[in-house]
């Protein structure tokens, strides 16, 4: 699972931009200031996106290094040991936010800000769809943004520009991945682009939209792409690894750091992912065998990417049988938890405009400020790479137990601040979306030993990160290498292997947090049941890995340690 980029964790508060007024503390009220300090930071720092774009400038990047930098130390100075456990979760995630932000802004990752889903390119698009026009304030901010995009376009040209000149840069790979996405943008009807979304409905709003989106934005993306073509795509390293870039090296060991919220080196995440492929290869093998298959391992792979019968006929199918698989699930969730979220999830086709370069599915977080459910994005592009045996570690993954419980029970905590409602930490959230699709099997979701080797084929492509991604970003693995690593011991679609491989090369780091985190929550499990015996209860270990939203790792295993362990044994 992918969730959407942090811009729409952001859209959660942007409607809330006056400064709080005070938090409910707690007995040590220096750490409530800084918090209180953090979030009127953030809201400035987003209020505006109603009706600008996000502020390149230096003098604004110096603003915000100052101001954080300021906040770190003032945490820095904080007694842990004065600290309730509340406050002591609320310290670590904030340290750890700050303390990335920082690196990025010295980094300066803004000046190669593409990915291979269009990075910058793409939250563009999540932004404008996911805008309300309900007053004439949000039309007249709708508008600024609109009028405004060819400046934003031209300062993120400088910037990137000035990336290349220091040795930042993307590869070439990630230029023409975004090439062909404007491509695909440009060759769109004007009026069937995504920038009419807000006048859907609306034929006047519509007519008002229209000759913005003709006269100005069509052609600054028609410049935007001559720059990534004849300027920027020429001087673009070959090399698709981190590593390359100035500096390489110690930027993809801080990724690795900050996205499993571990104290873990690029080699020990290697070394781990080589012995998971081992591990989840034995299963899988004994499960053919199970089948009575007469071929080799290889050539059942070559089965399951080519037979018909897994795989949907029409998008409306898919989208069916995600749906009803989505449905199952959630009649099994009381058995499995005894808090669930209010939110409602539904199931929708990723957007045509972005679906070629998307991945099979991704959770879109519901907003009870703007009456939005949870979506649960199943991508209908491209049928023959999309295996109906893998759908439901997917559905199980990006809906529920997934993302939908993860992220909609995070948003209904009460007395924390907001930025622990908002913050989505990859090694906790997609490592408990991995869990879910282990749950799944507990839940007798997986109907037949197919679609049981899907979800082993899900956990070997996520042990494959492991391996891949260090090996790309650190070990100098070419895209060849990976891509045959990843094909061989998964069954994922030729299509799918192309698509993750790129999605890899454009997120040093991001790819290893998956199965950190799942492997964290499943020792943290076993820890319990050993621990308690016929007082493990399954239940409440689940709302207590929730209750508390996104949180680092080391965080989880004393929060589980302390009020599932240890309590029964303190009241005894």
């Amino acid at each position: 699972m992918r969730v959407l980029p942090l811009i729409l964790f952001l859209s959660l508060c942007l409607h809330c931009s006056t400064p709080k007024q005070g938090l409910k503390t707690e007995a040590n009220p220096p750490i409530e200031a800084i918090i209180l300090d953090f979030e009127n930071y953030q809201q400035a720092q987003y209020a505006g996106l109603d009706s600008s774009w996000v502020d390149l400038k230096e003098t604004a990047i110096q603003a915000e290094i100052n101001t954080l930098e300021g906040l770190q130390q003032r945490l820095q100075q904080l007694d842990p040991t004065q600290l309730s456990t509340d406050q002591q979760i609320n310290r670590d995630l904030l340290q750890l936010i700050i303390e990335d932000r920082l690196f990025q802004l010295h980094f300066k990752t803004h000046r190669f800000p593409l990915n291979a889903e269009g990075g910058f390119l793409t939250d563009i698009l999540y932004d404008i769809q996911g805008r309300s026009i309900s007053n004439e304030a949000a039309l007249q901010a709708f508008f600024k943004k609109l009028n405004t995009l060819p400046d934003y376009l031209a300062q993120r040209q400088k910037q990137m520009q000035l990336g290349q000149a220091e040795g930042k840069s993307s590869p070439q790979l990630i230029v023409r991945n975004c090439i062909q996405l404007i491509d695909l943008f440009l060759a769109t009807d004007p009026a069937q682009t995504f920038y009419m979304t807000p006048a859907r409905n609306r034929s006047e709003l519509g007519k008002m939209i229209l000759p913005i989106v003709e006269q100005k934005i069509f052609p600054a993306y028609r410049q935007f792409r001559q720059f990534l073509q004849e300027d920027y795509l020429p001087k673009a390293p070959e090399a698709i690894g981190i590593s390359k870039i100035t500096e390489g090296k110690a930027f993809y060991e801080q990724r690795v750091r900050y996205f499993t919220t571990l104290d873990i080196s690029p080699q020990e995440v290697f070394d781990i992912g080589q012995q998971e492929v081992k591990r989840i290869r034995t299963e899988m093998e004994a499960i053919i065998a199970q089948l009575n298959f007469g071929g080799s391992f290889e050539e059942f792979l070559a089965f399951l990417r080519a037979d018909p019968q897994f795989y949907a006929k029409t998008g409306e199918e898919l989208l069916k049988q995600a749906a009803w698989i989505t449905k199952r699930m959630e009649g099994q969730l009381p058995k499995y938890f005894g808090q669930l979220p209010r939110m409602p999830l539904t199931v929708l086709p990723v957007a045509p405009s972005i679906a070629p370069n998307y991945t099979s599915g991704r959770y879109s977080p519901g907003s009870y400020e703007q009456h939005r459910a949870g979506a649960y994005l199943v991508n209908t592009y491209k049928l023959e790479s999309r295996p109906l045996y893998a759908l439901p570690a997917l559905s199980l993954h990006e809906g529920v137990p997934g993302h939908h419980l993860q992220i909609m029970l995070a948003a209904e905590i009460e007395d924390v601040p907001d930025f622990r409602r908002r913050t989505y930490l990859s090694a906790y959230g997609e490592g408990w979306g991995l869990y879910a699709e282990y749950l799944g099997k507990e839940a007798g979701i997986y109907d037949n030993l197919y679609e049981e080797f899907g979800r082993l084929t899900y956990e070997m492509w996520r042990a494959c990160r492991l391996v891949v991604d260090p090996g790309m970003h650190y070990f100098g693995w070419t895209r060849q290498q990976a891509f045959e690593f990843m094909l061989s011991n998964t069954a994922l679609s030729l299509h799918e292997v192309n698509t993750e491989i790129d999605r890899y090369i454009g997120w040093p780091g991001q790819a290893v947090s998956y199965k950190m985190g799942e492997l964290t929550i499943r020792d943290l499990r076993k820890e319990a049941e050993q621990a308690l015996g016929q007082d493990f209860d399954l239940r409440a270990f689940h709302d207590i890995i929730l209750e508390n939203g996104s949180v680092p790792l080391n965080t989880l295993k004393h929060i589980i340690r302390t009020e599932l362990i240890q309590a029964p044994k303190q009241k005894g």
